[in-house]
C-alpha cells in the first residue's frame, strides 16, 4: 500500500481537528505576563499537582511558583487567582476547597495550582506567597 505526503497530512489534521486528540490550550501566568501553549496529550509535563495542572505547566516551563507541599493539596504556597477561563479548569474537590481557606488573600476565583487542571484557554495570577519557589 503506498502512502503518500499528502495523505499523512490529512491523517494529521484528522487527528487534531475531528476527534480532539490533541488538544491545545494558551495559559498566560501573571505577573510575569507569560503565554506558554500546552497539549493534553502531554500531560503530565513533570512530576509535582495533578497531570495538566496550573502548577505542573508552570514548572514545566520553567516558572517559580510554590510547591512546599510537592504538589500534593497539603498547603497553600501555589495559590493563584484565576483572571480569565475560571470554566476551563476542572472542578474544586472538597478537599481543595478546605485547604484554600487558609490561604492569604482567598478571592472567589481562588485556586490551588496543584490542583486546578487545565482544560481549555486561562489566565492566572500566582500569588506572593507563591513566588517563593519551592
Amino acid at each position: 500500500m503506498e502512502t503518500k505526503l499528502g495523505d499523512g497530512l490529512k491523517n494529521s489534521q484528522a487527528a487534531t481537528e475531528g476527534n480532539g486528540v490533541k488538544k491545545k490550550f494558551k495559559v498566560t501566568f501573571l505577573p510575569m505576563n507569560l503565554t506558554v501553549e500546552v497539549e493534553e496529550s502531554q500531560f503530565p509535563l513533570q512530576h509535582d499537582g495533578k497531570p495538566g495542572s496550573l502548577l505542573d505547566i508552570a514548572l514545566a516551563h520553567g516558572l517559580k511558583m510554590g510547591h512546599n507541599c510537592g504538589g500534593n493539596c497539603a498547603c497553600t504556597t501555589c495559590h493563584v487567582v484565576v483572571k480569565q477561563g475560571l470554566e476551563n479548569l476542572s472542578p474544586m474537590q472538597q478537599d481543595e476547597e478546605d485547604r484554600l481557606d487558609i490561604a492569604e488573600g482567598l478571592t472567589l476565583s481562588s485556586r490551588l495550582g496543584c490542583q486546578a487542571v487545565v482544560k481549555g484557554d486561562v489566565v492566572a495570577e500566582i500569588m506572593e506567597e507563591g513566588e517563593a519557589g519551592h
